[in-house]
């Protein structure tokens, strides 16, 4: 078996450890005696027969008749699939999804089921390219029904196309795709790669409007959003659970399979970075100079390029199908199995490395709302129980966040950037002041519907995602960014980690504690 992850007490002779800077790398001494490292679990291994499984689970589901069972040929059948804010990095071809998609039009077939649809779920996010469906579902199934117009992308601003399920007991609106609403069967092919994704967060997010996003993507529900690795912790998930409630009793029939996958995210010549510093060989050392040279050396734009080229070659550890609740609940066990990593209590200080990529950023630059939100949105939530810093804390993360943006993805983030962040950083006065202008506005309408740009309101929910990371947090210092930017996002610019520490003396005194969450492969920290 695999090494369970584990939490290191940095002493005297304890490398450098290995942080993200973007699109490179730095190594950082921790203060001895007073820091720990949180590692990862290595990856589980992958199943041997995964065509083999998938079959088996759509064959013999949870709580639910087997798929053949439900499919008759008259009937409508929709098959809904997780858009490219998964995997991260991308997954080496065939994708789970595929092959999930081959699996059912397989069954489909057979059964003679002829009206087939298959649609992306996007939610608010951009429209994918049409090589990013193409790796996602490969090319038979790509071929079979893009050019027949029976693939195509989820569009939450098309109100004719959207039909309203019901409301929960607490007044919040279902409306979801009407393709989908209307169907006899859907499908929903999925791959979960945190314990925040699946269940009914699929479809209530996925297909779903922004009337119907909105009930719980807003600033109140996630700084009562304690965990948004542990839903029964999460205002988030309740809402999303109670819209579930609703699908479940006037909805579609809707059959869930969902895929687990490991933590190998990094093919070679990246093996290092999933390996603990003290374990490595001269070859890794030599790897991570070479790597970090030559990349001082390389405009960002094209180090970006190499990055979001990689394809990681994560191996399937589960497959169930079936009943939603049932299904995920499964689910979560494989995620678990995976993550979770137990750590003894609180410390003053978190430390993160931020990566270059983010669930929004796919093909993109990681633009300062998107570094806030990767940092105290995912990372700083990567816990079940309690965060690893204490309240009124230091959070210290490690970015360029250089002042750059891909207009053609996030053109309302640039004005977000301008006119919002100039005048607030509070989520909750933002969302009262500015956020309809952006949600309604005709320009970022026609992009989001037309082109592949985010929805408009789509910056102010990767802000309200940190909202409870920046309510807890006492202090956030980025280091190595663009001063002017960093300050902007209302948090405090510094040279060096050792500059880092010094300014947040100020609030944690002169030896703080600290505790460093080590990436890249994913990990949940359980604190006790």
């Amino acid at each position: 078996m695999p090494r369970p992850g584990f939490v290191l007490d940095v002493d005297r002779s304890t490398p450098p450890i290995l942080f993200w800077r973007g699109e490179n790398f730095s190594l950082e001494r921790l203060p001895a005696d007073r820091s720990r490292v949180i590692y990862p679990a290595e990856p589980l291994p992958g199943l041997a027969d995964v065509d083999g499984e998938i079959r088996d689970a759509l064959l013999n589901p949870i709580d639910m008749d087997p798929l053949p069972a439900l499919l008759e040929p008259d009937m409508k059948l929709t098959i809904c699939f997780d858009d490219a804010s998964l995997t991260l990095p991308k997954m080496r071809r065939p994708d789970n999804r595929q092959r999930i998609i081959e699996a059912v039009l397989d069954l489909a077939a057979a059964a003679g089921v002829d009206d087939i649809h298959l649609i992306a779920a996007l939610g608010l996010h951009r429209r994918m390219h049409d090589y990013e469906l193409r790796h996602v579902l490969g090319d038979r199934v790509f071929d079979a029904f893009h050019p027949r117009g029976m693939l195509y992308q989820h569009d939450a601003e098309d109100y004719d196309n959207l039909a309203v399920i019901g409301e929960t007991d607490q007044g919040e609106v279902v409306e979801i795709n009407k393709r989908v609403a209307d169907s006899d069967l859907v499908v929903y092919a999925n791959v979960n790669q945190v314990a925040m994704d699946g269940g009914w967060k699929s479809i209530t997010t996925g297909v779903a409007s922004y009337r119907c996003l909105s009930f719980h993507h807003n600033a109140h529900t996630l700084q009562n959003t304690r965990s948004l690795m542990d839903r029964h912790h999460s205002d988030l998930h309740k809402s999303v659970w109670r819209m579930g409630k609703v699908l479940q009793d006037h909805g579609p029939t809707i059959f869930t399979v969902e895929t687990t996958i490991n933590n190998e995210a990094f093919p070679s010549p990246f093996e290092f970075l999933s390996k603990r510093e003290w374990e490595w060989t001269a070859r890794d050392r030599a790897l991570y100079l070479a790597t970090t040279k030559s990349l001082n050396r390389t405009p960002s734009r094209i180090a970006r390029k190499i990055f979001h080229g990689i394809e990681a070659p994560y191996a399937l550890t589960s497959v169930q199908a079936g009943f939603t609740p049932s299904v995920h609940e499964r689910t979560l066990e494989h995620v678990h199995a995976q993550h979770l990593v137990p750590v003894e209590g609180q410390t003053d200080i978190l430390t993160l490395g931020v990566p270059f990529i983010s669930p929004y950023n796919p093909e993109g630059v990681m633009n300062p709302i998107l570094v806030m939100c990767m940092g105290l949105g995912y990372m700083f939530n990567m816990y079940r129980g309690k965060p690893l810093v204490r309240e009124g804390g230091v959070v210290i993360m490690t970015h360029p966040t250089y002042r750059e943006f891909n207009p053609v993805h996030h053109p309302s983030y640039i004005d977000f950037f301008d006119e919002v962040l100039a005048d607030t950083t509070d989520p909750v006065v933002m969302g009262e002041k500015w956020e309809k202008k952006y949600a309604e506005d005709e320009w970022y309408r026609h992009l989001y519907r037309t082109g592949n740009a985010y929805h408009g309101v789509h910056p102010f929910y990767a802000w309200y995602w940190g909202a409870h990371g920046q309510q807890w947090a006492g202090k956030v210092i980025i280091v190595g960014g663009d001063p002017p930017t960093v300050r902007r996002l209302g948090f405090t610019p510094a040279s060096t980690m050792d500059d880092a520490f010094e300014i947040a003396s100020d609030v944690v005194g002169r030896s703080p504690t600290i505790s460093h969450l080590h990436l890249p492969s994913v990990l949940v920290a359980d604190v006790a």
